[in-house]
Order: C-alpha cells, then structure tokens, then sequence
C-alpha cells in the first residue's frame, strides 16, 4: 500500500490546524515536527494613517487608523511566527489579520487606506505561502509520507558486517513474533538506520507512535494479536490517523478500504476508519481473523496487504505455506514483497534503537481526553464556545467526524481537551436539544451589552432577550454567559460541503460559521481577493475530503454514493457545479445517494473507456488498483492474466480484465 499522502478536511488532517492551542499535547498531533520556513520575503512596511478617503469622517478616520494599527499587530505576529519556522500559527496570525479587516462593518473597496492595506498583506501572505509550497512546507502543515512508502526502492545490497550485526540483534530481541533475519529484512534495517530521508521518516513515526502505543498496545493483548504488529502502522500510514490513498480510498492508521465491512461506521457524518481506537479494534480483529485462516502471521501480514484469497490461492499454486517461499518464488505482488520485511525491520529497530542511532526518539506524550457520548447533534462550534478550545482542537481530537456536527441518531463519543467535560455538561444543558446543531454560547466581556452581542452573532435583540429570560432593555453586566438563538441553516454545519452566498456575507464570516480559516476557503475556491458573490457555490470543506470514487460513469452517467456533492462530483469529471446542473436540471445543491447524475454533456462523455471482450486499453494515470476497482477485480489477478510483475503498467497497454 504505498502512496502520497493527501489531507483531510478544513483542518488540514493529519496535519490540523492547531495553531492557539499552544504547547498543549494536541500539537503533536498536528505533525510530528515543525514545518521549516522558507526565507522570509520583505516585511510590510506598516501603512500608516496617511491622507483619508476623500468625504472620510473624523470619527471614520479615526477607525480606520486603529483597525490598520490591530491589522499590523496581527502581521507582525504571524511574521515573528514564520521567522521561527512555526507555519500553522503563522497562517493563523495572517488569517486573523485579513479578518480584522473584512468583519470591520467597513467597506474595504470604498476606503483608499483599508483597500491599501488588505491588497498589501494578501500579496505578502500569497507570496510567503508560494515559497513554502516551492520547498514542500506549507501554513496548514502537511502529512508526512509513510517509512514504508520512502523505502518502497530499496534494491541495494547489505554491508555483510552490517547483517551479521544485526544478525547477532536479533538473538536478544525479544518479540511475541518468531522474527527472522535475512537479506530482505537486513536492507531495510539498513535503508532506515544509514539513509537521511529513511532515518527521519521512521523517527518521526516512532515519535507519533507514542501518541497511541498504551490505546494500541491494550486492545492487541486483549484480542490475542502480538503486541509488536502494532509496527504493521508503520508501512500502512507511520502513525497517521488521517492518512488517505488517493488511488484505493483506504483511510485512516490502518488503511481500511471505504467500502469494507470491518465493523466501522461510515456515513455522513462520521467515518471510524479515521478513530484510532475505533480503527485500532477493527484492526485487531481483522489480523486475527487472517491469522486463523492463514496460521501464520507472516502469512497474516502479506493478506492485510494483498488479501487473503490471493496468498491462499498463492499458498495452493505453490504448495508453500511460507511467505518468504512466496518471496523467492517471485509469485508475490512487489508491494507485498516488499511489506513484511519493511515492518519486521521496523519491529527490530524498534526493540534496538540505540544500535541503529534512534538513540534520540523522544516520543509524543500519550493523547489523554476527556469523553462524554453524546446522541443528539452538536456543532463543533457551540463545543469550542463551551469549552474554550479552537475548533481545529475539537476536530484533532474527533478525527472521525466528517463535518461540524455530530450524528444526531447515533450515540457517538465526543473527545473533549482533558478537564472540560464537566464545564461541558454542565453549560450544554442550558441549550435546548434540539437547538445544539446551531445555537451558540457566549461568554460576557467587559463593556457587552444585548445589542453588541446580538450584532456579532447576527440575530435580533428581541431573540437573545427571549432566549435568556431578559427584557431587551435589561443589562447583562452581572452575568457570565449568553445563550446565543443563532437560526439554524443546514447548510452551515456539515451536511454539504458547500454553501451557497447570500446577501450581506462575507468570506470572513463564512470562514467563521464553518470553522475554516480565510487561506483554505481562498484556496479550495480559487479566491484571491475578498470578494464574493451573491449566489455563489463556495466550497466549505477540503476537496474529496472523505469520499473516494471507486465506482466510475457509464455512458456519460454517474450513480451518486452517500456523502457525494456537487462540488467533489464536477471535480472528479472535470466538469463544472453549472455544468452539472443545467445537465441534470438542478436548482440548488442538493442531490440523493442512488440519483443517476449525468457528468458528461449530452452527446459527448467524460465516462471511463470501458472494456471490450474483456480487455481494456490503459488510460493515462490509470494505476492497477483503480483498473481493479473498475472492473471489480484483484490487483493480483490482474498481474496474474497479464504476467505482470509488478505494479507497473502503460498508457496504451491492452489489459485482461477478466478470466481467461
């Protein structure tokens, strides 16, 4: 299973955004070392009050020129951040400040300073964010690729001093696995302990791993499954809760393919493949069902990777029950090959750091949460109100919810900062059960008053009055908290991922309902500026962020799968959300899972070439996990008819998509 990673959601997953969560553990979860700066780009020179607008009021005037002095504060602040190689917060620090200046209530376009001011710092923060991107940094973090991935080339030979070294390792490392040494295992051991990228990449997973080994290593003892295949994570994600093939689909630490039955919920609102204990269960349970049909663990490791029919049908052919047999007998996949002496280098080093210079792993402490189920829906954002933690923490900790909300039918287990759950209970009575999908939590500050509340939150005095049992002349100087009726709208919390604009929106406040930051909506949207329009399809949630396409169009026509939208749809086809509406005679964005929704104009087709007489003519990009999925096939049965070797396969190539 190897790959590029790409991340999830409007969090950036797993790298997330946790940028104000300060030195909190939930940073480790973020990545598990900082992103470098790249060098930075000429500071802004602060914009100072020069020459106002012409018409400008003193009073105006003198906002203005206080906004901009809080502007450059931010600035600066998010400067400091990326001089000291900090991106997520430096991104948060430059969002901040953009922000600042679209939730004014002043009309940018309209104020020479203001307008100055907001072009200047996008070009600087558009600029910086391109020369992180050039050197693979980026604001929001990025997932690392998997050890197993980095040394998926390895073909040089063992130093013969070298695995006689490890050789005589191996007598005093004590595993419930039967471990072996040989010329496979010695030159990963070799890859990982005296080259840069696979030291590193390996490091960083043995420092992740801290973050779950006490959750993994219990529920392996308890389902009878050796407790050092927790290193399996090693070659299927290095640890990474979010982790995500782009071909197969398969997500989460342990790379479970979407439409598996392995006991894990996915709808739309949650998916577990992306909970670590959840996963880790599933996972559990799995290995050991192999392992009973196998009786081998080798064996057992080879089919999480290949599957096991394919190593029975393997173990027929050849008459050896025995991976490393399949592996000399070159009747193995390469990937397969390839996967279990990867993990069982990882296993040895693991057991002798020091020995192979991993003398300086310092893992990530243990992830401790509060937990409190919960089987109505609640938005993450009342949450953050409630408990006093940034959105991009609630979602660090809940990785396998998909949107903003919880299920509201199901009772699922809300991960709150550690400390928190009783200030939760108790705040979160407050808000009637049917209100927590929208409805907000205020704390009072010095100087609020009913009507500045019920500004910022855009809802009437009367309303806020009536939801707190006040008089809408009544002071709320003496009271430590607002319950905010903020209308509920649908398409705000997670059931779409898009959200079409309305009148008097912008994209600050967007960013604000959605618990996005302005540079991911810029970025998923194509913006530049702040300008929106009124009736715009804007994009609120990552790109393919869950859902993956297995199942392709037919004559132009594509059966819509749970949790689809219009959005991930067009760019999957390569087709616009205009497009596809005016094809299939849509007034907004909603559409029904099993709906046939054409994606190709009437008359032409963006529709996979289908096969013919059971052979199919590779397309560009095509990868034989995708071909596989298509014609609902094994990757090892198309090796098989093809007399392929390994993964590898031309545009052009006529392929056997079916029995001989």
């Amino acid at each position: 299973m190897r790959w590029k990673w790409i991340c999830l959601s409007g969090c950036v997953l797993l790298a997330l955004p946790l940028a104000g969560c300060g030195k909190s553990q939930l940073a480790a979860v973020s990545s598990s070392k900082q992103a470098t700066a790249p060098p930075l780009a000429a500071p802004v020179e602060a914009i100072s009050a020069v020459a106002s607008a012409p018409h400008s009021s003193p009073a105006l005037e003198k906002r203005v020129t206080a906004l901009i002095a809080k502007v450059n504060a931010a600035y600066a602040a998010g400067e400091a951040d990326y001089r000291n190689g900090n991106l997520p917060a430096a991104k948060t620090e430059f969002d901040h400040a953009v922000e600042l200046m679209l939730m004014s209530g002043i009309d940018i376009r309209k104020n020479a300073q203001l307008d100055n001011e907001f072009e200047t710092i996008v070009d600087h923060v558009n600029t910086l964010e391109i020369e992180a991107l050039k050197q693979g940094n980026s604001f929001g973090g990025s997932l690392e690729p998997s050890p197993a991935d980095v040394a998926n080339a390895v073909t040089f030979k063992v130093n013969p001093q070298f695995e006689a070294k490890a050789r005589a390792e191996l007598a005093n490392t004590k595993s419930d696995l039967p471990l072996v040494m040989n010329d496979y295992v010695a030159s990963y051991i070799n890859f990982f302990a005296n080259t840069r990228i696979g030291h590193e990449t390996l490091l960083h997973a043995f420092e992740r791993a801290g973050l779950y080994k006490p959750m993994i290593d219990s529920i392996l003892l308890k389902e009878g499954v050796p407790k050092d295949l927790i290193y399996l994570a090693v070659a299927e994600s290095g640890f990474q809760p979010r982790a995500v093939n782009p071909r197969s689909g398969a997500g989460g630490m342990w790379q479970f393919m979407p439409d598996g039955n392995y006991g894990l919920i996915h709808n739309q609102y949650v998916d577990q493949r992306f909970s670590p204990e959840k996963s880790t269960l599933a996972y559990a349970r799995y290995m050991k069902y192999l392992y009973d049909q196998l009786g081998d663990w080798y064996l057992a490791m080879a089919a999480y990777d290949w599957g096991a029919g394919n190593v029975q049908r393997a173990v027929a052919r050849t008459g050896y029950a025995s991976f490393w047999q399949l592996y000399k007998r070159h009747v193995l996949p390469t990937e397969t090959a390839n996967y279990v002496p990867e993990i069982l280098a990882a296993i040895i080093i693991a057991n002798h750091p020091r020995q192979y210079g991993f003398d300086n792993i310092v893992p990530d402490s243990p992830l401790v949460t509060d937990d409190v189920k919960v089987d109505y829906a609640v938005n993450l954002q009342l949450v953050s109100d409630i408990v006093n933690a940034p959105v991009s923490e609630l979602r660090a900790l809940n990785p396998s919810l998909l949107g903003m909300v919880t299920p509201p039918e199901m009772t699922y287990d809300l991960h709150l900062p550690p400390g928190t759950a009783s200030v939760y209970e108790r705040r979160i009575a407050e808000i009637p059960v049917d209100k927590r999908d929208a409805w907000r939590f205020h704390v009072v500050n010095e100087g609020d008053t009913l009507a500045s509340v019920a500004q910022e939150y855009h809802v009437s005095v009367a309303d806020l009055a009536a939801a707190n049992d006040l008089g809408v002349n009544d002071s709320i100087g003496g009271m430590n908290a607002l319950v905010v009726p903020v209308p509920y709208h649908p398409e705000f919390f997670g059931y779409n991922s898009v959200y079409r604009v309305r009148s008097g929106d912008t994209l600050g406040g967007i960013a604000r309902r959605f618990g996005d930051s302005l540079s991911e909506l810029r970025q998923w949207n194509h913006i530049r500026g702040s300008l929106i329009d009124v009736g715009r399809l804007l994009r609120v949630r990552a790109p393919e962020s869950y859902h993956h396409y297995t199942r392709v169009a037919h004559d132009g026509y594509y059966r819509v799968q749970p949790g689809d939208t219009l959005i991930a749809i067009a760019d999957r086809f390569g087709v616009s959300v205009g497009e596809l509406e005016q094809w299939n005679h849509l007034s907004g964005s909603d559409i029904d899972a099993g709906h046939l929704l054409r994606v190709a104009a009437p008359g032409s087709s963006h529709a996979a070439p289908a096969a013919h007489g059971g052979y199919y003519r590779v397309q560009p990009g095509d990868t034989l996990i995708a071909i596989a999925d298509r014609f609902g096939v094994s990757v090892g049965e198309l090796e098989q008819w093809n007399h392929l070797s390994g993964s590898d396969i031309e545009a052009g190539h006529l392929l056997r998509v079916a029995a001989p």
